[in-house]
């Protein structure tokens, strides 16, 4: 195995975790935004209505594109753990 082989793996597993995590980073994001706005414009500054939206919103999400998520997770992993015996050969 020779370094070329470890920066592509390393890299494949960064737009992996990236790719992943973006949809629920995205909604999170937006329904902190909607909630932000919604604070100045009323003057409510409260904690708890700036949290639990967003993880009410990260469960949907994950409820939602979770097993996309898995899928795509697992299909890297087995093509990888595959991989190792040509990479050692």
């Amino acid at each position: 195995m020779d370094a070329q082989t470890v920066l592509t793996i390393g890299r494949d597993a960064l737009i992996l975790l990236l790719m992943l995590s973006m949809p629920v980073l995205l909604v999170v994001l937006g329904v902190g935004l909607v909630v932000s706005i919604f604070q100045a414009v009323t003057q409510i500054n409260e904690a708890t209505l700036a949290f639990v939206p967003k993880l009410v919103a990260a469960v949907v999400v994950l409820a939602i594109a979770g097993p996309w998520m898995l899928t795509t997770l697992v299909d890297y992993l087995r093509r990888t753990i595959e991989s190792i015996p040509g990479m050692v050969a």
